[in-house]
């Protein structure tokens, strides 16, 4: 089994990397694959709302997103990842989630999703909250810890060692994640599959 993580940090080998493969070391001690995506610098631009995607199943900004968009179908669980600019996700961390979740939403469907956030100080709740809009939206069971994914660290990432809570909150939520993992995987070998939603209901504000 897969676990893809993901790195909206533009810096490829920064604080946020380091957190990842933390959590990606807790995972692959419980026998999972895991590869490290990395967002930042690499996307063109936020989305244009121009429904292409729909038509084809690839988004017209021919980038990341359809590279990561590649790689859905075979990872069975996913971590995003993303440092904390002006408490927020960074700007390249949020167009490429609006733009994969459009292209890529049915392969994520059902799949586990964690959080991870890395901050100099403060905006890390923000952040988060962000970053929890999207799974939460696609039928994706979320992933928790027994406090919030948030782990400090600036500039250099062996900082992050000095925050012992927040690698101990990581480890959590990445054991916590491969557990899901394997209980999906169990059900699934069980013959219990996800009840499907009957057909969506859309009730505009303005009619």
């Amino acid at each position: 089994m897969k676990i893809l993580l993901f790195n909206g940090s533009p810096n490829s080998n920064g604080c946020t990397n380091a957190a990842l493969e933390h959590m990606a070391s807790v995972l692959e001690e419980r026998g999972f694959d895991t590869e490290i995506f990395q967002v930042g610098k690499k996307i063109k631009g936020g989305c244009m709302a121009c429904g292409g995607c729909s038509k084809t199943g690839r988004c017209v900004q021919n980038d990341c997103v359809n590279e990561a968009a590649e790689l859905l179908k075979e990872a069975d669980g996913f971590v995003f990842g993303t440092p904390v600019h002006f408490a927020s996700p960074t700007g390249d961390m949020v167009s490429f989630l609006d733009r994969l979740f459009y292209v890529g939403s049915e392969d994520m469907k059902y799949k586990p999703a964690a959080i991870a956030v890395v901050a100099r100080r403060g905006g890390c709740t923000a952040a988060f909250d962000t970053m929890m809009k999207y799974p939460t939206y696609n039928q994706m069971p979320v992933v928790s810890g027994d406090y919030w994914p948030i782990a400090h660290a600036h500039v250099n990432p062996s900082q992050l060692k000095e925050d012992e809570e927040g690698l101990f909150t990581l480890s959590t939520v990445a054991r916590n994640l491969a557990w899901m993992v394997k209980c999906i995987d169990a059900g699934k070998n069980a013959g219990i599959e996800p009840e499907h939603k009957e057909k969506e209901i859309w009730t505009n504000f303005v009619r």
